[in-house]
């Protein structure tokens, strides 16, 4: 999508996915980049499959993933339906070559967005990319051995996926109430081609030395983390669903344990950029 610098001061309400790759930090250099590779033969593969026209999509590179903004022009349940189903494809064709399977999060929501020359910016852009980035969708991932975790805003579910669609089936999600920095909210989950995904309990927190603090923030993020699981809390389905607490884009963990500091919104740089 091409947008004029005054663009910035108007927020248009896109679809923003946020796309990250499992285990990204255990990669090599060589390994990386053939990983990177898949993700845009997966993703450009299914927005053509899908007849999402390019110039209805910005995509920008975050070295282990990709954020992408859809045009509004696009029918949200097109991407949550039969783009979804063709990036779980596209990917399970990646992966029988592999002897460690590619796995992805992906993130969701609709929300304003704003654009300049150097990619796009926003709450609907942060929150999308916590989402996929959660310590439950990593959690759901691994437990499931899956290759693909859907993660969805609380609005899109009640706005879109609730009222089902074609290859949208809103009984195979499961809510979980996660706790970010702005508060708390309700994420849904689902496993594209398989059942409601059982939700795990939070592990606890560990504190990190203080040489893993980058600054006064991390110790403060590190102190809303220490909160139990409230077993009584239904979700926005009835369902018992477990509270996490989301730092934003982290690439290293062990369980629910993060071993380095989060920085959402991180740029890679004009030359690790796509235009829009």
């Amino acid at each position: 999508m091409d947008h004029d610098v005054t663009d910035v001061a108007e927020a248009r309400y896109e679809l923003v996915i946020s796309v990250d790759a499992r285990r990204s930090g255990e990669y090599d250099d060589i390994e990386k980049t053939r990983m990177r590779a898949r993700i845009y033969r997966v993703l450009e593969t299914a927005f053509t499959h899908t007849k999402v026209a390019r110039d209805s999509l910005h995509m920008e590179d975050r070295g282990d993933g990709v954020l992408v903004s859809v045009s509004g022009q696009v029918p949200v349940a097109r991407l949550l339906g039969l783009w979804m189903v063709e990036v779980h494809e596209k990917l399970r064709d990646e992966n029988r070559a592999l002897r460690v399977p590619l796995g992805l999060r992906v993130g969701m929501h609709v929300g304003p967005v704003r654009h300049d020359d150097r990619g796009i910016a926003g709450r609907a852009v942060d929150l999308a990319c916590r989402l996929a980035d959660s310590a439950v969708a990593r959690q759901v991932l691994d437990a499931e051995r899956a290759d693909l975790v859907l993660v969805v805003s609380g609005s899109l579910y009640e706005d879109v996926v609730s009222g089902g669609g074609k290859f949208i089936e809103p009984a195979r999600y499961s809510a979980a109430r996660l706790e970010l920095k702005e508060g708390p909210v309700t994420a849904w989950l689902h496993l594209p081609g398989r059942p409601a995904p059982e939700i795990p309990v939070a592990a606890p927190v560990t504190r990190p030395s203080a040489d893993d603090m980058s600054d006064a923030d991390d110790v403060d993020d590190v102190a809303d983390a220490d909160r139990t699981v409230d077993s009584g809390e239904a979700g926005e389905a009835g369902d018992v669903s477990a509270r996490y607490h989301v730092q934003g884009d982290m690439s290293q963990h062990t369980g629910n344990v993060y071993q380095q500091p989060v920085h959402i919104g991180r740029t890679t740089g004009d030359a690790g950029r796509r235009k829009g």
